[in-house]
């Protein structure tokens, strides 16, 4: 199967209108994170984790307001999944408050069993996050990311040249920044929770890959043409790659893009934020590779040649 069978877009000529298009959504990105931050989950700035298993039915809202009145302060409440073919339900409760496990623990099960009455809340799984553990997540976090773009920048340099690796990495930030600035922005307003934990960061790490799989696709066929069209302006055979590939690019994409709609529908709240990310990953990702990545490779090219016109002038005089 191929759809845009003999695609002629003037991609690269078309590359300005991307960079503007780009720089507006890294702005919005940046602008969200230095007003309105990220929401770290547990795993990254401590505290404790409860599932809670009910007898009854209990909205995660409603649990949410009752509990912020016993703690003092908002926990995070879900609906966490169905513990057996009976009516028990559970509720993931996460809490940063200060103190003992057990109290809090005891806390939370007399809070649901007052404001629920008949809901026999019972406590069937916890998890204790410390601050010393958070930073050591959060500092391992943030080294895992940057150096798989330091990896994937000397892999791309190996396989290609370094213009292909800094055109793959640009690419890469842009996906990564601009996911968090999308979690920054649209915390507190979606149904669901943007909180930055472990599984939002395999998220991004699986990003990372998926857009680099795209990208690399794309530099080997120009490296491909480049040595096929040898007469031809580079401008013109790097169009002419990115057109070839588009059908690969765009199917693989849907296609993915389909499995992570049906996990982020039918996956369940604890699965929605890490189901989000990687949407909002696939569809920028898949525009990077081929805005972004290959307009990179080409300003460094055509700077080249300028630096190599110039030099040839000098001689001359």
């Amino acid at each position: 199967m191929r759809i845009f069978e003999k695609a002629n877009f003037n991609i690269v000529g078309s590359r300005q209108k991307a960079y503007v298009f780009s720089g507006v959504l890294l702005f919005i990105s940046l602008g969200s994170f230095a007003l309105r931050g990220l929401e770290l989950g547990i795993d990254f700035k401590g505290g404790r984790e409860f599932v809670v298993e009910t007898a009854l039915e209990v909205s995660s809202t409603d649990a949410r307001i009752a509990l912020t009145d016993v703690l003092g302060q908002a926990p995070e409440v879900k609906t966490y999944a169905d513990v057996s073919a009976g009516s028990a339900v559970a509720l993931l409760v996460r809490s940063a408050g200060e103190g003992e496990t057990t109290e809090i623990q005891n806390t939370i099960v007399q809070g649901i069993a007052d404001a629920f009455p008949g809901s026999a809340p019972r406590v069937v799984k916890t998890d204790v996050v410390g601050p010393r553990f958070a930073d050591d997540l959060k500092r391992g976090s943030i080294y895992a990311v940057f150096g798989s773009l330091f990896v994937i920048f000397v892999y791309v340099m190996i396989r290609f040249e370094w213009r292909f690796g800094l055109g793959a990495v640009a690419a890469l930030f842009h996906d990564v920044a601009i996911t968090l600035g999308l979690f920054s922005l649209l915390r507190g307003l979606m149904p669901f929770s943007l909180q930055i934990d472990q599984a939002i960061i395999a998220a991004f790490l699986t990003i990372v890959g998926y857009s680099l799989n795209d990208t690399v696709v794309i530099f080997d066929r120009i490296r491909e043409f480049t040595n096929l069209y040898k007469t031809e302006p580079y401008n013109r055979v790097v169009n002419r790659s990115v057109n070839t590939t588009l059908s690969r690019t765009i199917i693989t994409s849907s296609t993915t893009l389909l499995v992570v709609l049906t996990l982020f529908i039918f996956g369940g709240e604890v699965l929605r934020g890490f189901a989000f990310a990687l949407i909002v990953g696939i569809l920028i990702g898949t525009y990077s590779s081929v805005f972004v990545a290959t307009p990179v490779v080409v300003e460094l090219h055509q700077r080249r040649l300028a630096r190599a016109a110039a030099r040839s002038q000098r001689r001359r005089r």
